[in-house]
């Protein structure tokens, strides 16, 4: 069976899928939670009472589908085992009566982050390319595993900050997957069996994002965005390209990522230093907030962005090959 119909069979599949248990949402009522707001975050006051955490059902689906079109190793299947364990620690969050402490969080993270970075420097070894020329080079085993571990964990959290304008994560997400297939792919070769597990999460993420555009009628939550986060990190290193994220993930980085950095700053300084004191983190929430932009015209702002550095990076790296 050629590649692009193979891979397209399994995204239909996926899609299908997906669709199908937004839709109905199959114990939604006993099984979900409800968003109560985000302290200090413009306009979150409009989701309190949607139902979220509905990433418990199309990461589901993702990894089932991937486990079945993709690379059939032990490395992938342990791999997508952690995603799973990343949305299962997000949708018991989603679904308590408070929220988790960061704390709680941070060291679930940090367990996760530890085993999938070992896994793959163990199945997947730790030869990296990079993106702009093409030339490889090999990472000392234990250098790339502590790396691996850190751009886990900061895509983890970039990923769920960034989760708080309708449709922004996902179509983040959409973007930085089909990025890295191209621009992996134009690297390293295509590789359908690498390629198929990235395009299965896009092929899931459209069909929630067809209820989660302004105005939403769902939410991923941390079910969701830290699924992703993890997966993300993943795949950079599984198309051989880990230190495209600093690009590519530059819309994560920014919107997210920042907002981390200011906390994290913040408090192991006990405030003596606070970065950024006039600029409202996330970035979503200073240009609703501070400039009041509109949800879709912050989502708008946010994508072009984000879509500018895709084609520019994609057109690089063409031109550096």
């Amino acid at each position: 069976m050629p590649d692009a119909l193979y891979i397209a069979i399994f995204m239909i599949i996926a899609a299908a899928g997906t669709f199908a248990a937004l839709k109905f949402m199959p114990f939604g009522g006993k099984l979900l939670g409800h968003d109560r707001g985000r302290k200090f975050a413009a306009g979150s006051e409009v989701n309190i009472g949607k139902p979220t955490g509905v990433g418990f059902y199309f990461v589901l689906v993702f990894a089932i589908v991937a486990l079945i079109a993709g690379e059939h190793s032990w490395g992938f299947i342990v791999s997508m085992l952690l995603v799973v364990a990343s949305m299962i620690c997000g949708f018991l969050d989603d679904r308590s009566a408070a929220a988790w402490g960061e704390y709680i969080k941070g060291a679930l993270d940090f367990g996760i982050a530890i085993v999938g970075a070992i896994v793959f420097v163990a199945c997947y070894g730790s030869e990296v390319s990079i993106s702009l020329g093409g030339a490889s080079f090999e990472i000392p085993s234990v250098i790339y595993a502590i790396l691996a571990a850190i751009l886990f964990i900061v895509s983890i959290n970039a990923t769920n900050a960034t989760d708080g304008v309708d449709g922004l994560s996902g179509t983040l997400s959409v973007f930085t997957i089909i990025t890295l297939t191209i621009t992996g792919s134009m690297v390293n070769g295509f590789d359908s069996t690498k390629a198929v597990s990235g395009l299965i999460l896009v092929a899931v993420l459209i069909p929630y994002l067809w209820f989660n555009h302004f105005p939403s009628k769902m939410l991923m939550g941390d079910a969701g965005s830290r699924a992703i986060g993890f997966f993300i990190a993943f795949y950079a290193m599984y198309m051989g390209i880990p230190f495209a994220y600093l690009i590519v993930g530059l819309p994560f980085l920014i919107d997210g990522g920042l907002s981390i950095l200011k906390i994290t700053i913040g408090r192991l300084t006990h405030k003596k230093i606070i970065i950024l004191k006039n600029v409202t983190t996330p970035i979503h929430d200073h240009l609703k907030k501070r400039i009041g932009f509109s949800v879709p015209m912050t989502w708008g702002v946010i994508i072009g962005c984000a879509l500018f550095i895709d084609v520019l990076y994609i057109a690089l790296v063409a031109a550096f090959l």
